[in-house]
């Protein structure tokens, strides 16, 4: 369920970070729509881990009604075959006595009826046991279907808790797949711009994201859109490891400071500025390295997103930045969640 939120949080960074401000509360909303589906699949998990708890104490049940059964059944028919072998001796000794009555009609009359009332009412008790057997034996049968059934109705829900942990595990081992990427990637870009941390540049990993943050001093003079050509080599090095790593969305976004901007010439407002540094930006990125095109966003911020909310020149000095956000592509694990 963890992971499901955090895949949520991804979805919301990356639309968040490809929609302009006014789209804001949609997103938003959508948010809220992950975090009823977070809390739902995570009841959900737990309703289906105490469902298989239960089944598994009815299975158990079951199994030993199922042996009482086999039991019975074994004793029953053991009686069965006594009594037929019962009935056998008794129609053994009904013709022997039908030979005597033959012989000794006059002789034994009284005796001879004694004895045919005496075997009419043991037949009439073998009738009545007879069909208590053959009563027992339907609801034996009966018994045994609905054994069947419950075993059947059992297979069929553990296959489908069987299919869903296969998923679970799958996600599971896609998102640390894409972590390891994340990590890897961190790692690369850390090495190739090595001579550039401390003088402005920061390589960090959030949410799941690799963040290079590159500040103003590094790429442009104040109020400029034209990278220097410092900064120019540094996102020259950043674009070689881009363009080895195709699997990987790029988001180019431009932050100002809330200083309101003062300069003239096409640039409006810091939001306007920003606009121009981080499409200044992609363009150089895209001109020294083989990146598709399709791969790049760029967006301008304004002031809008400030690391630091203070007031002081050291803290707007830390908000005029340009990020570079490096998300690993998540089409497969989207499509084992749609799955879910």
């Amino acid at each position: 369920m963890r992971n499901s939120y955090l895949i949520c949080v991804i979805i919301l960074g990356l639309l968040l970070s490809c929609v302009p401000i006014k789209q804001y509360r949609d997103l938003k909303d959508k948010n809220e729509q992950c975090e009823d589906e977070r809390s739902y699949l995570k009841n959900r998990e737990k309703e289906l881990s105490e469902k298989n708890k239960e089944l598994e104490q009815q299975l158990s049940v079951l199994q030993n009604k199922y042996n009482s059964l086999r039991m019975d059944t074994s004793s029953m028919g053991y009686t069965i075959r006594t009594y037929a072998s019962q009935i056998e001796r008794l129609t053994n000794l009904n013709a022997e006595l039908n030979q005597l009555l033959k012989k000794k009609t006059f002789e034994i009359s009284a005796e001879n009826k004694k004895l045919l009332t005496h075997l009419q009412l043991l037949q009439d008790s073998l009738l009545k046991k007879e069909d208590e057997l053959k009563r027992l034996e339907r609801e034996i049968n009966k018994k045994k279907f609905n054994v069947d059934s419950l075993f059947t109705e059992l297979n069929k829900k553990t296959e489908l808790l069987n299919q869903k942990s296969n998923r679970l595990i799958e996600l599971e081992r896609k998102l640390k797949e894409k972590d390891s990427v994340v990590i890897a990637l961190k790692d690369k870009i850390s090495k190739a711009l090595k001579g550039y941390e401390g003088q402005g540049l920061s390589v960090n990993i959030k949410n799941g994201k690799v963040y290079v943050s590159l500040e103003e001093r590094l790429l442009f003079a104040s109020g400029r859109w034209d990278v220097d050509p410092k900064g120019q080599k540094a996102l020259k090095s950043l674009a070689e490891v881009l363009e080895k790593n195709t699997d990987i969305n790029i988001i180019v976004e431009g932050h100002t400071d809330d200083v309101p901007y003062k300069g003239s010439g096409n640039i409006e407002d810091n939001w306007d500025l920003s606009t121009k540094r981080a499409t200044a930006v992609t363009k150089i990125l895209l001109k020294s390295g083989n990146i598709d095109p399709s791969r790049i966003m760029a967006a301008g911020r304004g002031e809008y997103m400030p690391i630091e909310k203070s007031k002081t020149s050291e803290a707007r000095a830390k908000n005029r930045r340009t990020e570079i956000i490096l998300t690993p592509k998540l089409e497969e694990v989207l499509k084992i969640l749609e799955t879910n």
